[in-house]
């Protein structure tokens, strides 16, 4: 019973602070002249925000780009960080790789 509790408290707490996070982000582009909105950044410096309605190659680029060094970027649409799924499957072959070839030596 306690732990169903504090799971759902915590779930709350994650929902909150991401629409705070969204609104923050929708805030800080309202606040600009109209010309100069671009609808993506960074809040705090490092938070970095999509807004822009999603496309099939921002997804692609996202979430599968195996020849990006970086494991997280940028959201396709929201505030934080997506997981480039291609690049850890990637980072995996390369490791298994190099165990069986150091495994066959």
């Amino acid at each position: 019973m306690a732990r169903e509790r504090s799971r759902k408290k915590n779930q709350g707490f994650g929902r909150t602070v991401v629409f705070c996070l969204l609104a923050w982000a929708v805030i800080t582009e309202l606040r600009k002249p109209k010309d100069e909105r671009t609808w993506q950044g960074k809040l705090a410096g490092f938070i970095p925000y999509e807004l822009r309605p999603p496309t099939l190659e921002r997804v692609r680029e996202t979430y599968w780009d195996p020849d990006d060094e970086h494991v997280f970027k940028p959201p396709v649409w929201g505030v934080g960080w997506a997981l480039n799924v291609g690049r850890v499957v990637e980072l995996i072959r390369h490791r298994g790789s190099a165990e069986t070839e150091s495994l066959a030596a």
